[in-house]
């Protein structure tokens, strides 16, 4: 998971303050003999484990296993389909296995240097590999197989075994489009595929063959050789893509991979930014940017506009559009420069900007012709960042979802938009809607500010502790709630899945711990019990000609349950375990090579809600609703043959026993088609101040709609809904006085 969990801000000055103190700090000092060197490598890989040695809560030896780990992951990081090295390059490498932790101490580049220069070289020799396999055809009859299971598979010996590696990779790619393509063409030809349909016999294939041609006999279908022709000239187009991409990156991006490389293996949430990831960090975290407002992508040599962010300025000045090819970029009268051919990152970086500044952009409009477009740069929300809510009645009751993809923040700016103040907000809307109770989804929220979510779980309770904080060495410290007003005392479920993390997984502990609210979901959350700061790395040099140096994202602290246990590995376990057809994959911390242990501390004193008498009843309905459920029951069995089709890494490149293998697992598919075909009878709504907002932005309009209409799908989010129907107060139900709709009496 690539999220944070960010302390309080006293907690970063305090980290800063004990390097600061450092004498060693005077190392990174540019004006000193040792800082003259002007490689900025060596800089980077001494700042780093300086910081670390410092700043991380528990930092791992720096020894001979350390060594044997990071060599492991970055070989693997660097060519993980094994198409690149080959054996006698792995053992070249290999004498470095347990000498990357000294190399590390001192500053020695000579392993990085090696792997680098080899992979260039590697991948220089690929494209003549690939090139020449896709300059001729395939034969598909030919009886032969490939094997996907990269991690068990040895490094080709020679270069001949490489480019067979490489031919069936590219064979398997292109079969899959090729049997695709035969399909397409039968079904524009009408009739019904016969050349693979192995259980008939020659009389029934001809009658199929007949009823094919007299269905549509206008259509003339494409040979199969015109579609293997074309299967290979897409195959060849997706390749050059995938080397134009890497070839635009340079030495230092390959330099981050082997550096995280050796911070990964502190643990799995330390990881170093470089400035342009930085950036974007910082971005995806408050949610916002300076920028124009539009999302670009490569094509070919060109900057593409892919998408216009509502709102922005860009799609406030209606003369961008989706499509339009960026050609050069003026920043407001200078000279426009040209970044045709350009990479992305430099492109982005010249149209991003300031508030307030201007930028031309000479673009190629989808018609042919050349515009240059002004924007006046401005502060851009990224609206899919923040929280959102919907309205729905059931049974003649009217309940709230809440979604909440991060738990976002700005710490630059205090009265910028924070998750806290949003899901207040929200909540405020929803009562003052008249919901009976409220379900906050955090499915899929990787986390982000821990500030935010004390002041979410607030909501909820009158006072008390939210979560323990504990640093290396230091004893633990409490997040309280102080405030004793309680926005919603009314019926709560949380929603998580295995990909609810960190800030989610605390949010989701203090509802649980308090029998504040229900949480359903997931067998268990992903299991992220660890805090992290970012760390600018440039404060520690003074005077540097080194250029920006990005920055650290390390684990500094763990956090606690206020019951005393940690989320960490083991997660929140639901009160209602839903099925989920991904339950039976590994992909939870539990999983991770370095992830921190498990422990517990001693709970902090907290009082349990009392106030829902139906608490206990709605969980034991909702289990025997799950279990009855003839929809759940079909989740279970997809997620046990999903788990059973991991391990089938082998595949005939064969056309026929490869069709004959596809149209059995399409068979067995078919089965579960109910789980994706599923419709609830809920409609959801958005609330008035949104209704308001739709004549103005139709973007926003058709995004509501969309995720309406994934609501009426989700049948979790109906189970989610029945339980807050039963822990709805049954003596208390809605007057059928005509007039007196807003009066609630005793029955």
């Amino acid at each position: 998971m690539n999220s944070i969990v960010s302390f309080m801000k006293r907690n970063y000055k305090i980290l800063i303050a004990v390097v600061c103190l450092s004498a060693t700090l005077f190392a990174f000092n540019i004006n000193s003999k040792k800082a003259i060197d002007p490689d900025r490598d060596k800089l980077l890989l001494e700042l780093l484990t300086f910081v670390i040695e410092k700043g991380h809560y528990n930092p791992a030896v720096i020894d001979d296993d350390f060594s044997k780990g990071v060599y492991k992951d970055y070989i693997a990081a660097l060519d993980p389909s094994k198409r690149f090295f080959l054996q006698s390059d792995i053992n070249e490498f290999s004498k470095f296995e347990l000498e990357i932790d000294d190399q590390l101490i001192n500053k020695d580049l000579t392993f990085f240097n090696l792997t680098y220069d080899r992979l260039m070289l590697r991948m220089d020799e690929s494209k003549k590999i690939f090139k020449d396999i896709l300059s001729k055809p395939f034969d598909y009859s030919i009886d032969e197989s490939f094997n996907v299971d990269y991690d068990k598979a040895p490094y080709a010996k020679n270069s001949t075994e490489l480019k067979e590696r490489w031919r069936k990779q590219i064979k398997l790619s292109t079969l899959s489009s090729y049997t695709d393509k035969q399909k397409i063409e039968i079904d524009k030809k009408g009739g019904k595929e016969v050349a693979f349909t192995a259980n008939l016999t020659i009389a029934e294939k001809q009658k199929l063959e007949e009823e094919r041609k007299l269905k549509n006999s206008n259509y003339v279908p494409k040979s199969d050789a015109v579609l293997e022709a074309e299967t290979r000239e897409s195959s060849l187009n997706s390749l050059n893509d995938s080397f134009a991409f890497m070839s635009e990156l340079k030495r230092d991006d390959w330099f981050t991979l082997y550096i995280n490389s050796i911070m990964s293996r502190f643990d799995p949430h330390t990881t170093y930014f470089a400035p342009e990831e930085k950036e974007r960090f910082d971005v995806s975290m408050s949610g916002k940017l300076e920028g124009i407002g539009a999302r670009l992508q490569k094509k070919n040599d060109y900057t593409e506009i892919s998408e216009l962010i509502s709102g922005g300025p860009a799609w406030r000045g209606k003369k961008l559009e989706a499509g339009d090819l960026v050609m050069k970029v003026a920043q407001g009268n200078g000279v426009p420069v040209d970044v045709v051919g350009m990479r992305l990152d430099d492109v982005v970086k010249k149209i991003k900007g300031p508030k307030g500044s201007e930028v031309r952009l000479t673009v190629k409009k989808v018609d042919g012709t050349i515009q240059v477009i002004s924007i006046i740069r401005d502060i851009v929300e990224i609206e899919e960042t923040y929280a959102k809510s919907s309205i729905v009645e059931k049974n003649g009751n009217k309940y709230g979802v809440i979604y909440l993809p991060k738990f976002y923040i700005d710490f630059e700016n205090k009265d910028g938009r924070d998750a806290g103040k949003d899901i207040a907000l929200e909540v405020d809307r929803l009562k003052k809607a008249g919901v009976n109770g409220i379900v906050l989804d955090v499915r899929d929220d990787g986390g982000g500010s821990l500030s935010t979510v004390v002041d979410i779980a607030g909501l909820f309770i009158e006072q008390g502790p939210i979560v323990q904080v504990k640093s290396a060495g230091k004893k633990k410290e409490i997040l309280y709630d102080t405030d004793k007003k309680i926005e919603w005392d009314g019926p709560l479920v949380i929603m998580v899945n295995e990909f609810s993390a960190s800030a989610s997984e605390i949010l989701a502990a203090a509802i649980q711990d308090y029998k504040r609210g229900i949480i359903i979901g997931s067998k268990q959350t992903y299991g992220k019990g660890t805090v992290q700061n970012v760390i600018d790395l440039n404060q520690f040099v003074r005077n540097s000609s080194a250029g920006d140096l990005g920055a650290l994202k390390t684990t500094t602290q763990k956090f606690y349950r206020i019951n005393g246990g940690s989320t960490q590995l083991e997660g929140v376990s639901s009160d209602v375990v839903m099925p989920d057809r991904y339950a039976y994959l590994k992909m939870g911390e539990r999983d991770e090579e370095n992830a921190m242990k498990w422990d517990k501390i001693d709970p902090a004193p907290y009082t349990v809600w009392n106030k829902n008498s139906k608490f206990d009843q709605a969980i034991a309905n909702s289990r025997h609703r799950i279990a009855n459920n003839v929809q759940f029951q079909l989740i279970e069995e997809n997620a046990k043959w999903i788990d059973s089709r991991s391990n089938e890494n082998t595949y005939s490149l064969n056309a026929d026993k490869f069709k004959i293998a596809q149209n059995q697992i399409e068979e067995a598919a078919k089965k579960f088609k109910p789980i994706v075909d599923f419709q609830n009878s809920l409609k959801f709504n958005s609330l008035p101040y949104e209704l308001e907002e739709f004549g103005k932005d139709p973007v926003l309009k058709e995004k509501r709609d969309r995720w309406h209409e994934s609501l009426s799908k989700d049948i979790y989010v109906e189970e989610a809904l029945n339980v807050l129907d039963d822990l709805q107060d049954k003596s208390i139900v809605k007057s059928t006085i005509p007039g007196d709709k807003k009066k609630l009496v005793k029955s």
